[in-house]
């Protein structure tokens, strides 16, 4: 698709796009229908019908075109017949060679090649048109033909129908007017292009190298809004992320318990971040999930207001975890922190130099002064201490207020800034009502991080007018809302806390016992308050983090909560192990809204418990038997999740008409759930691994507004004939059920279904014809469906674009239920032909086979296989017949045993695993991709001749081949991991490339004891001459295939540096106890 010039985005357009065509053959057809399909996608086009057509085009057509942002030359059959269209063609030519104009071309029925030269029935009907013209117009008008011709354009043939080419073609357009709108990122961001220019040389966006860029500044300096400005930035079209995501102020949104042991903390904290970044629920159960899930991802990462190491161990430990071109940025107030983390990219936010017209964006709305303030205006930004969160905290406070409030609170102002950040802001924070003043405590105590719709949830009810009274902390500066969730400042957090704790003079005493105080949010308070039932009718919000207490032994009394009568909002989590709870509490406050206890240690909630006001209760990993016996009020209830083993049986949900999630995973004990007569507000049902359930009750039949069913590995579950009443149901997910034989017939009555996975139902034998009304299913996943041997024909889900049907062993026909598949995996399956209609399916971007011999006879085959599997197979040899495989871009033969020479390989091939190829002795062929990653693991009678030239040809981070030495040609080799380089010239005022290679040798003292292990390969490079160490541009942190022993052979990869002295030191470094570096070396490639 063509791009919009950025010459002429300065330009002021009357018209998004002028439309050129013949109107006889295309204004009563293609034309109007594309007319209206811009229209509707809000996209303005010049319209003739007032311009009288003539022998020449006037001065109003030519403005016409000069106005318009994009030009579309609808090329038809008779377009060459009119002199006017020619004009017009000409016109618009010349508007893109002079002024940068964006021109698309249509052609519609008629060849590119007849346009460009003239020819067939294109050039008959232009011949007529020249006749009688002056030389001149005739070259004019076949010059502009000519170039036309050459764009890239739309062709009619390329598409089935009319509609989806008109799709395209308007989807396209929308775009490309998107895409070139000027940015207004940084409008009332004063001095953020400035930060955003200094920055970019950090980030070097065209490398593949993986960076971790860290921006440091004190408190309030700007650090998280520089950060999000270039996230937001750099997740625009063109940057080619696959994965992003914005972890907000980690220091509170991720606290980490003081007592818990490193490992448990990192695994936790790691599980976040994967479930943010996939945007999908992912259980972590060891460090190693994040570098396997995103290895071979380009991902955007902001860790925002880092504090601790543990944090960055967790999230981003190094530039191995993420796939090339990953950019990893971290704001903090510690230096040595990003420093320890081996991050030498840092970007110093200093106080900024246009501070006044920060303060005034916020107070005056423009970049200066109104008349008359200027003094007032200096004198406030002085007192601000020049922080950007300060000026525009109190610059929120003075908007609109008259010089004499201003002058009337500058004395106030001045006797409690005093260069004190936390004053200044609670200067803005008395000025709210007392409502507002509320609402801000609960948000910094309680609830201060997470969507915003669920804070709703729990706060609606205390405050009826929510929304207008988080619009006012916002205008005020005191919390931000961004992509639905709310964020505030650190700072202000701790402002909040220290409200409620009454440190601040004047009127208000100081709340010396916890058990007076409006919420308890520190641990050792709250232990206080529960250990000696010291709790009070003051307290309406409790949050205990259990593994954070320092104490050994806690106990807690059957009274903590007796005489908290007004509680709201109870939270405890953490390690129960060391606290000592009694049978059973005799109270829970009746006005609770929010019961959040993991590791609940009571088998049933107090008899008198009286649920009238909750609206959320989620009780994981608790030793829950029942919850409560008979009936109770729940008609707040809009949440209730349990994660309790031993739970049997629910109560009676019957007065639950508001329950909108319901989430029982991991009740493996339940036999079954309650009727709910009436679930018409269910939404959310997730049921996993509730192994014993066999079937839903026939009242889920009325969750006419569920939207999301999960019932992965309920193995017992064998029917499920409720699907069909669930019309809004978007995502099904059924992995695991290993009893469930079939799907019912009226799955094909979810008819917004998006997503079916079916992995692993190893005795579903088939699918119901049935789900060929599933017209906006996106992803079908049934691998490992090992029963399953054909799949329904005569159907076309016509929204499909993944289909997952790898391990599905009796597979046989090929899938043909969709022609819009991108996606399709084949491998392990008995599936041995690619049928030719596949040439149709414009949209197929990967497709998994396993290797059969009917497949190197298939033109049609080779122009479409990208991934390709020969694993454990009698083949001895790979026929020239491989290299027509044109997309091939993995390349897997593991366990290839009689495999003897490999012939030249397709240009595309980027991986290929060879492991195991015990038999295979030599190359016939060249890699020609230099990007190409390989791995010859095993390969023992590899000759030399072909071990020289793999070491030699891949330019990706790891070649693996056998060797039992550093060879020759390493210019640079040594003993042990660490080797001297000394170069012979000068360093260039450029980065230098590197080869390194390493052997390894068991370590005598930890000897590998079986099992495959995981190794990671660190580099690093010091400056000898100024003992600093030398930045490395690509990757410096690198991950060995996975083996069960590393001895006997060489690892390789390259290394670009930006060398500043003649000599350097590599260090060569592995991080796995077994294995020790005997021997390294270092090639200089440039």
């Amino acid at each position: 698709m063509s791009s919009i010039s950025s010459s002429s985005l300065r330009r002021n357009w009357k018209h998004d796009v002028f439309p050129s065509f013949h109107g006889a053959d295309v204004r009563k057809s293609f034309l109007s229908h594309i007319l209206k399909e811009l229209r509707n996608k809000g996209i303005d086009s010049f319209n003739d019908n007032g311009i009288v057509r003539g022998e020449f085009i006037g001065p109003a057509l030519v403005e016409a075109i000069k106005g318009s942002r994009i030009a579309i030359l609808l090329l038809s059959k008779r377009y060459a017949s009119s002199s006017w269209c020619l004009d017009e063609l000409a016109e618009i030519m010349k508007c893109k060679e002079e002024s940068g104009q964006t021109v698309l071309a249509i052609f519609y029925e008629v060849d590119p090649t007849d346009v460009k030269k003239q020819t067939g029935g294109f050039g008959e009907v232009f011949t007529e048109t020249c006749e009688g013209k002056t030389a001149e117009d005739i070259e004019k008008w076949s010059q502009a033909l000519a170039k036309v011709a050459t764009i890239a354009g739309y062709h009619s043939s390329n598409w089935f129908t009319e509609t989806e080419m008109i799709e395209d073609i308007a989807t396209d357009v929308s775009k490309l007017l998107i895409d070139s709108t000027p940015s207004r990122d940084f409008d009332g961001f004063i001095g953020m292009r400035s930060h955003m220019e200094k920055i970019e040389p950090l980030l070097r966006l065209e490398s593949d190298e993986v960076r971790m860029i860290g921006i440091w500044g004190p408190p309030g300096i700007g650090k998280t809004t520089i950060a999000r400005c270039l996230f937001n930035q750099l997740t625009k079209p063109g940057n080619n992320f696959q994965h992003s995501v914005f972890m907000a102020n980690i220091r509170t949104a991720y606290t980490i318990p003081v007592c818990s042991d490193d490992y448990t903390a990192k695994v936790d904290l790691q599980q976040k971040f994967l479930t943010q970044i996939i945007n999908s629920d992912i259980k972590v159960t060891h460090l190693g999930v994040a570098h396997q899930r995103l290895k071979d991802k380009k991902v955007l990462v902001v860790l925002d207001d880092v504090h601790r190491p543990l944090q960055l161990q967790a999230m981003a430990k190094d530039t191995l975890w993420f796939g090339p071109g990953s950019l990893i940025i971290i704001t903090t107030q510690d230096q040595n922190l990003l420093k320890a983390h081996g991050i030498n990219h840092i970007y110093k936010v200093g106080v900024p130099t246009q501070s006044l017209q920060i303060f005034c964006m916020y107070a005056f709305e423009q970049n200066s002064p109104k008349d008359g303030f200027e003094k007032l205006a200096w004198e406030v930004t002085v007192l601000a201490g020049q922080l950007p969160l300060a000026l525009r905290v109190i610059g929120s406070y003075f908007r609109g207020k008259c010089k004499k409030k201003w002058k009337n609170a500058l004395p106030e102002l001045r006797s409690r800034l005093d260069g004190d950040i936390a004053s200044a802001l609670k200067f803005s924070y008395d000025a709210l009502c007392e409502k507002d003043k509320s609402l801000f405590l609960h948000l910094t105590c309680y609830f201060n991080f997470g969507r915003v719709e669920n804070i709703e949830i729990y706060l609606l009810k205390t405050f009826p007018n929510l929304t207008q009274g988080m619009e006012n902390l916002v205008d005020k500066s005191l919390i931000s809302i961004v992509s639905g969730y709310l964020e505030i400042n650190s700072m202000l957090i701790q402002l909040g806390r220290e409200i409620v704790l009454r440190k601040y003079g004047g009127s208000e005493p100081s709340i010396r016992e916890p058990g007076k105080r409006q919420f308890l949010v520190d641990d050792r308070d709250v232990c206080e308050v529960l250990t000696d039932d010291a709790g009070g009718k003051s307290v309406i919000g409790i949050s205990l983090s259990l593994s954070k207490i320092e104490k050994e032994e806690i106990y807690i009394g059957e009274r903590a909560f007796e005489k908290m009568t007004n509680l709201q909002f109870l939270r405890i989590g953490g390690d129960c192990s060391r606290v000592y709870f009694p049978p059973s509490f005799n109270y829970l406050s009746r006005r609770l809204i929010l019961l959040a206890w993991d590791q609940f240690p009571m088998t049933c909630l107090p008899s008198n418990y009286n649920p009238q006001s909750l609206v959320v209760l989620s009780m994981l990993e608790s030793k829950l038997k029942k919850l409560w016996d008979g009936n109770k009020p729940l008609r707040n209830l809009k949440i209730m999740t349990l994660g309790a083993t031993d739970l049997k049986e629910l109560p009676d949900l019957s007065s639950a008409t508001n329950l909108e999630t319901l989430d029982l995973r991991d009740c493996s004990g339940l036999l079954k759930l309650p009727d709910l007569p009436i679930a018409t507000s269910l939404k959310t049902l997730h049921l996993d691994r509730c192994s014993s359930l066999v079937e839903l009750p026939s009242s889920l039949g009325n969750a006419s507004n569920l939207m999301t069913l999960s019932l992965n590995y309920c193995s017992s579950l064998v029917e499920l004939s409720i699907v069909g009443n669930a019309t809004n149901l978007t995502d099904l997910f059924l992995q695991g059920c290993s009893s469930l034989v079939e799907l019912p017939s009226s799955i094909g009555n979810a008819t917004n279904l998006k997503k079916l996975v079916l992995k692993d139902c190893s005795n579903l034998v088939e699918l119901p014809f049935s789900i060929g009304n599933l017209h906006k299913l996106l992803k079908l996943i049934m691998e490992g469906c090992s029963k399953l041997e054909v799949l329904p024909t005569n159907i076309n889900l016509e929204s499909l674009e993944e289909l997952y049907l790898q391990n599905c062993s009796l597979l046989k026909t090929f899938p043909e239920i969709s022609t819009n598949i991108k996606l399709l995996h084949l491998t392990r399956t008995a599936v041995e032909e690619v049928p030719l209609g596949i040439r149709s399916w414009s949209r197929l971007e990967e497709l998994h086979m396993s290797y059969c011999e009917n497949l190197k006879d298939s033109p049609h085959a080779l122009d479409s296989i990208t991934d390709l599997h020969l694993t454990d197979t009698e083949i001895q040899e790979l026929g020239p017949w491989i290299k027509g495989f044109s997309r091939l871009r993995r390349l897997l033969l593991n366990g290839s045993q009689k495999l003897v020479s490999l012939p030249q390989l397709p240009d595309s091939l980027l991986f290929l695993d060879a492991e195991n190829c015990g038999s295979l002795e030599r190359l016939d062929g060249s890699f020609c991709n230099p990007d190409i990653s390989l791995n010859f693991y095993n390969c023992f009678k590899l000759n030399k001749e072909a071990k020289d030239f793999i070491i030699q040809a891949s330019n990706r981070p790891i070649a693996v081949v056998p060797g039992g030495e550093v060879p020759a040609y390493f210019s640079d080799r040594a003993t042990g991991s660490t080797v001297t380089v000394k170069l012979n010239e000068r360093p260039p005022h450029k980065p230098l490339r590197f080869k390194a290679c390493v052997m390894l040798v068991d370590n005598v003292d930890n000897p590998p004891c079986g099992g495959t292990y995981s190794m990671y390969l660190q580099c690093k490079i010091m400056d000898k001459q100024n003992g600093v160490i030398v930045p490395c541009l690509r990757p410096g942190f690198l991950h060995l295939p996975c083996a069960v022993t590393f001895v006997g052979h060489l690892y390789t990869f390259n290394l670009e540096v930006d060398v500043t002295s003649n000599e350097l030191c590599f260090e060569l470094t592995v991080y796995c106890k077994e294995w020790d570096v005997k021997e390294c070396g270092v090639l200089q490639l440039s």
